[in-house]
């Protein structure tokens, strides 16, 4: 079965998504929507796709599956929509900045019995999942202790600040996703979090932060501690080490091309990737490949709604942890 694709906002992630799609044997992009006709033409025009309204992607019998790649304040409307009306449904992060919001449209994605994944890419890079299998495999022992670097190459635009719902919601949301996916499933207790800005002021005078760290707790003392910054000025650092009972494993930076140059002066290496649209490429291809396989499986989606909804959970925590100084509870 060709699984045939809409992709519902036409901008940076949603190339990201429309290659993705376009590279899978198995699935094929129909339609492209957009607020700007352009925006949608250009992908359209690129991977043979037609222009359509969101109405009439919503009616559409040739359609099996929507991806979510508009503004926030509207994915949580567009999941009630599509869930409605009987498509799978890929959306990025998150689902809605409100807790609340989130809940309602996880009961919609219930009641419907529609199938929806939140676009955690991470959990699909190659690097972290082998990562994973060790744990899995128990090669490590028990996980005793997480630590993630995730830091951007530089802050992005201040528009994008003002409505983005903070450096923990749109930032740290991955690594408190990869946390929890590494825990082998024990739950988050307890959220600590310190907070700074440090690389522009007028991500301060925005209401936000730009340098995070935080440490999460569980009921048994496991630890995960996440080191956030909007600035590493040399590339895109991404990396996770998993300390365990006997011994632990680890996926460091990775490199366009991966190798090492010995001389006189020193070794010498590639620089990083520059963002995450080369880093993730294989993580977007497998996300979408393991989308497709749920749906024709009919095996449960992983990430779900619910996974989402946690990892907003303990933004909201740690952004309060951050204001009251205390350690807060998830209780």
């Amino acid at each position: 079965m060709t699984v045939n694709f809409a992709l519902l906002g036409a901008g940076r992630i949603g190339r990201v998504h429309a290659k993705a799609v376009s590279s899978n044997p198995d699935a094929k992009l129909v339609a492209v929507a957009d607020a700007f006709p352009a925006a949608a033409q250009s992908i359209a025009a690129q991977y043979g796709a037609e222009v359509r309204t969101i109405d009439d992607i919503e009616a559409a019998c040739d359609i099996h599956a929507v991806i979510i790649c508009t503004p926030t304040d509207t994915h949580a409307d567009l999941i009630d929509r599509f869930a409605r009306a009987g498509k799978a449904i890929f959306c990025e992060k998150p689902v809605d900045l409100d807790v609340v919001r989130v809940k309602a449209c996880i009961d919609v994605v219930k009641q419907t019995k529609a199938k929806l994944m939140v676009g955690f890419n991470r959990r699909f890079d190659p690097h972290f999942m082998a990562v994973k299998q060790a744990i899995d495999d128990g090669r490590i022992g028990k996980v005793e202790m997480i630590t993630i670097t995730s830091r951007d190459p530089g802050p992005p635009p201040l528009d994008y600040i003002a409505r983005s719902g903070g450096i923990f919601r749109d930032m740290t949301i991955h690594d408190f996703d990869m946390a929890r996916f590494l825990l082998d499933g024990e739950a988050i207790s307890s959220v600590s979090a310190h907070a700074a800005v440090l690389v522009d002021p007028e991500i301060g005078a925005a209401g936000d932060f730009d340098s995070v760290t935080v440490i999460l707790e569980t009921a048994t003392g496991r630890q995960a501690v996440i080191s956030n910054s909007r600035r590493a000025t040399y590339g895109y650092d991404q990396r996770i080490e998993v300390h365990g009972s006997k011994g632990s494993a680890s996926a460091e930076n990775q490199r366009p091309i991966s190798i090492e140059v010995a001389t006189a002066d020193g070794y010498i290496r590639p620089p990083l990737h520059d963002f995450f649209m080369t880093r993730y490429t294989e993580a977007y291809a497998n996300e979408i490949a393991g989308f497709i396989a749920a749906i024709e499986s009919g095996a449960p989606i992983s990430p779900s709604g619910e996974d989402g909804l946690l990892a907003l959970e303990l933004a909201d925590a740690a952004l309060e942890s951050v204001r009251s100084g205390q350690r807060i509870s998830m209780a």
